[in-house]
């Protein structure tokens, strides 16, 4: 037996000694063809790139999407192309306005209908305060028909003097007379705001307020010849003959006017009616 061990140790002696390897225990793994690694290889080299992102791209900080991407710490904001600030971003003194000129046939015309009202005003001259701010043709109000007095004497564009002589008459003197029948007569429209020099809600920036063209009309309340005025205020549960009134003359406002914005707008519009001519694109109306 020792014998035959000593024959084997000698064996393998000389076959590590001549550098043969030993036999693999098992089948030895398939290795991927060549072929195969080219092809993957060429695919990879002619996938479409990424693009660098073009100059001038940013992410919007107060798009929502943009916010949830920059939280997750991604890049799958939705890209918004920069430019000049927007009017909502301007104080009044950057937006470079101009007082818009109007056209001398279109005033005699909207006088002459103002005349056949009854209405009762004066002309005043050119107010430019600067920034924008100013009417080319303005008017002083103190009569919105014959007997009901505009208090205090509004001062703004002709037309907007003729949407409130229009609505007064047509709407708000026919709703005040079932509502309030018991109070008589409206003996006065008040108003909180004419013409002034402002931006939109007296803010310290955004756009620049239609007021301050002489565009719009703030009414507060209306008086009558006896009892309490009724004042513009929150009213969508009122559901009292007041409560009917206010609704009915808010609605029907946008007939006249192209933006009514009553207490149930905003914040901002709880104690009046805001109402002006502002002129849209395909004649739109904002009324809420």
């Amino acid at each position: 037996m020792k014998k035959i061990l000593g024959i084997a140790a000698a064996i393998v002696c000389l076959l590590v000694l001549s550098g043969a390897q030993l036999p693999q225990i098992g089948p030895k793994p398939d290795t991927k063809p060549q072929q195969q690694e080219t092809i993957d290889t060429r695919a990879i080299e002619t996938a479409p790139k990424p693009q660098p992102k073009p100059e001038g791209i940013t992410t919007n900080p107060d798009n929502p999407i943009d916010k949830d991407a920059k939280a997750k710490g991604t890049d799958a904001a939705q890209p918004e192309k920069q430019g000049p600030k927007l009017p909502s971003q301007q104080s009044l003194e950057e937006q470079h306005l101009t007082i818009e000129a109007e056209s001398d046939a279109e005033h005699s015309e909207c006088v002459r209908e103002l005349q056949s009202l009854g209405v009762v005003f004066t002309d005043l001259s050119r107010i430019d305060d600067g920034n924008g701010c100013g009417i080319d043709k303005p008017i002083k109000v103190s009569e919105a028909l014959p007997g009901i007095k505009l208090k205090p004497d509004g001062v703004f564009r002709c037309p907007v003097a003729l949407a409130l002589a229009r609505w007064m008459k047509e709407s708000v003197i026919p709703a005040a007379a079932v509502a309030a029948k018991d109070q008589g007569a409206i003996v006065s429209v008040n108003q909180a705001s004419s013409y002034i020099c402002r931006l939109r809600n007296s803010a310290e920036t955004g756009k620049i307020s239609e007021h301050a063209r002489g565009n719009a009309i703030d009414v507060a309340s209306f008086s009558f010849e006896k009892g309490d005025d009724i004042a513009v205020q929150p009213r969508r549960e009122d559901s009292t003959l007041v409560g009917a009134f206010q609704r009915t003359v808010s609605a029907a406002g946008c007939l006249y006017f192209t933006t009514v914005l009553d207490p149930e707008s905003d914040a901002a519009h709880e104690t009046h009616f805001h109402l002006d001519v502002l002129q849209r694109k395909g004649g739109y109306r904002y009324c809420h």
